[in-house]
């Protein structure tokens, strides 16, 4: 006798004791409530996000007492509509800051102004007392202090920007996006349920599930954030992927409850059969996300680590609740599920024939399957050919919202003050051996830098305490991003950094600044791809092969999941780097996309793929258990799958599609990646690529049939994967 699968043995005792389920899941939910409330996110410094030199640089002048207290900078400039600045106006405006500025316990010191060359603006730096990396959370009585002279001083122009404004600015605006797109989720995906059951409280389950899978993962996350810190960004992760997945998992699972039980079986016998197949599929396809996006681990990186427990947690979160609370309240509900109906839709749902669309649409795919699938391939193809024109920065202020009235501040400090640009930073650390020799050193390289003409006048050296480590600061006339800001980089850390620093014993040397932080982010990304793409495609390829028993449906998921995402980076070259749809999505294109969105897309893309085809292959092999030839068992196992696939893909294209709406360009290309391929894997890719490519390859339908014993869905064992 075969062993009760797992999913059926848990989904049965909560569906039999559905109050004991229930309450253990609300309790859950209080406890992720009382742990999101009490313990604070840790959020990742700048050595968490740094890479390379620049990390190791960082944790130097840290470990040394030299890290640079926060700064931000007051602008004073004329009103545009007044014609030249009033000299005399300035200076009172800035005595004004002054005064206000040193009177605030934020400030430690305010420096002496600063006038451009053609005296048009004049620039006031103030320095702030803490942690620089709390400097964000600290920033609000500066502003005030800024604005109140704005508004006590009409004849000139007074704003302030900086590091910690700049944060400030950002995380109110990804805060706003955030609560924007919860509010629109939520009626968006309520609306789909109703199309997609004509009942309210059938609707409703599958909302809340991922609401509360949103809500745990959360409150999870806030204790291992203590390990993994937040760069910012999981939040808006865990939203985005807990209200795709935990809407896509409970679809399915009341889906096939409900159609067990038109077949005339009773509630728990229903429950039973839908764990058996379609809660096999979902454990099948969780799995698939979670070992997927824990490649992004191999970066190293704090930015990818975090995303890959956001979505990790918040994955396994919702797979869970499919599996417990879901047939806990259809189980307890029954025939209740579908009450209170809703006339029109109701009435529509039951018209309907159960994949009467894809079967009109699916028939002549398989009547000449090699035509079809050359036709997809082409069209395919062609979307994904801009994808070979894709360009990777680190985002910067131009991929910023527009309308921040700190980031256009230091967009004017950079155009008035060019000399104001980065600072490559060079730490050195004597362990042994006498110190004078690094001081010496370093005075050499910041002379020979100068004499360059690529690193500007004005360069200074810093010594910690106990004498042995130093930082040589050395200003380049650009900013980051710009060729000579690149070629003074090269020459410190290629001819200049070596010569003069390499051959001393005992001696450490690390480079830091905005290029230097840039250039060491790329290059650690662009090291791991290899090693994360490669883990990726052999995670597809073993939980493919072990679910369905054939190598043959492993390499096919495989290929089929690459295309999806390569349509999806084709379309994101064209979006965002083509400007092809800047009015629409109210953004301007800098030629680039933001680099962590392609290695993130590309995980997270290929895990939710398989949310279909495990679902659309498992009917196929069911219905080829059943007898059916494999041409057959294809039509029907995409005709029975068409209503909650189709439906799952529109949940995940709206969610994902309320993020293009974001304020920040880097939130609208996530989301219109994810959106893009969803909708191509959906649609290209299940309709026509997959049953062509079955219809011409008949052997691994039967394949997949032979190679599963059983064929009441209730009797499969656990270790062999069940039909759905």
């Amino acid at each position: 006798m075969a062993r009760t699968p797992l999913t059926v043995r848990v989904a049965r005792w909560s569906a039999t004791h559905p109050w004991r389920s229930m309450g253990l899941w609300l309790g859950l939910v209080v406890l992720s409530i009382v742990l999101s409330a009490s313990v604070a996110p840790k959020t990742a410094t700048s050595i968490d996000m740094a890479a390379g030199s620049s990390q190791s640089a960082l944790r130097l002048l840290d470990e040394a007492g030299l890290e640079e207290p926060a700064s931000e900078l007051v602008l004073v400039t004329a009103d545009p509509d007044d014609g030249p600045l009033d000299r005399g106006a300035a200076d009172a405006a800035i005595a004004d800051v002054t005064a206000g500025m040193v009177a605030l316990p934020e400030v430690a010191a305010v420096g002496d102004v600063i006038w451009s060359a053609e005296g048009d603006a004049a620039l006031l730096p103030v320095r702030m007392r803490g942690d620089p990396e709390e400097a964000s959370d600290h920033v609000e009585p500066l502003r005030a202090v800024t604005e109140t002279v704005a508004a006590d001083h009409p004849n000139v122009r007074v704003e302030q920007t900086g590091g910690a404004s700049v944060d400030a600015a950002v995380t109110e605006v990804v805060e706003e996006d955030l609560a924007s797109a919860a509010a629109l989720s939520l009626p968006v995906t309520l609306g789909l349920m109703l199309l997609a059951f004509g009942a309210l409280i059938a609707a409703a389950v599958p909302v809340l599930l991922a609401l509360t899978s949103v809500a745990i993962s959360l409150g999870l996350y806030a204790v291992v954030s203590q390990i993994v810190p937040d760069m910012g960004t999981v939040a808006n992760m865990v939203l985005l992927i807990g209200m795709a997945v935990g809407v896509d998992y409970s679809l399915f699972f009341v889906k096939r409850q409900r159609e067990e039980r038109e077949k005339g079986l009773g509630p728990i016998d229903a429950v039973e059969v839908a764990a058996a197949t379609a809660g096999h599929s979902i454990l099948v396809a969780g799995v698939a996300v979670i070992v997927s996006v824990s490649a992004l681990l191999l970066v190293g990186n704090v930015i990818f680590s975090g995303l890959a427990v956001g979505a990790i947690l918040v994955v396994a979160v919702a797979m869970l609740g499919s599996l417990t609370v879901v047939p806990a309240l259809v189980g307890k509900l029954g025939r209740w599920v579908d009450r209170p109906r809703v006339p029109l839709l109701w009435r529509l749902a039951a018209r309907t024939r159960p994949g009467a669309l894809s079967g009109r649409l699916v028939a002549p795919v398989l009547r000449r399957p090699g035509v079809a699938l050359a036709v997809s391939g082409v069209i395919a193809l062609a979307l994904a050919a801009p994808a070979l024109t894709l360009r990777m920065e680190e985002s910067s202020l131009d991929q910023l919202p527009d309308g921040i009235a700190a980031v256009e501040a230091l967009e004017r400090v950079q155009t008035d003050f060019p000399t104001e640009g980065d600072e490559i930073v060079v730490v050195a650390h004597a362990s042994s051996g006498s110190p004078a020799r690094v001081s010496d050193a370093l005075a050499t390289l910041a002379a020979e830098a100068e004499a360059s003409g690529l690193v500007a006048p004005g360069s200074s050296v810093d010594t910690s305490a106990d004498g042995r480590t130093f930082e040589l600061l050395l200003p380049t006339p650009e900013a980051a991003g710009a060729e000579s800001s690149a070629a003074a980089l090269d020459l410190v850390r290629s001819d200049l950094g070596p010569e003069l620093l390499g051959d001393l014993d005992g001696v450490r040397w690390e480079t830091a600044g905005d290029e230097a932080e840039s250039r060491d982010s790329t290059d650690q990304q662009s090291s791991a791809l290899p090693w994360v793409v490669g883990a990726v495609l052999l995670f597809t390829l073993v939980v493919m092969g072990v679910t369905f028993r054939s190598g043959g449906v492993a390499l096919l998921t495989l290929g089929l999941n690459v295309a999806s995402v390569a349509v999806a980076f084709g379309v994101l070259a064209l979006v965002f780097q083509h400007g092809w749809a800047e009015g629409l999505l109210d953004f301007e294109s800098n030629g680039t996309v933001v680099s962590w969105i392609p290695m993130f897309l590309f995980v997270v893309l290929v895990g939710l793929s398989m949310d279909y085809h495990v679902l659309v292959l498992s009917r196929i092999r069911e219905a080829a258990q059943g007898g059916a030839t494999p041409r057959d068992a294809v039509a029907a196992g995409i005709r029975q799958t068409a209503g909650p696939v189709s439906m799952a893909a529109l949940v995940m294209v709206s969610v994902f599609g309320l993020f293009a709406t974001a304020s920040m360009v880097e939130m609208k290309q996530m989301g219109v990646g994810l959106a893009v391929a969803i909708l191509v894997d959906a649609t290209l890719v299940r309709i026509v690529m997959l049953p062509a490519l079955l219809a011409l390859r008949p052997g691994i339908v039967t394949t997949m049939a032979r190679r599963s014993t059983h064929s009441d869905p209730k009797e499969i064992s656990f270790d062999v994967p069940a039909a759905a």
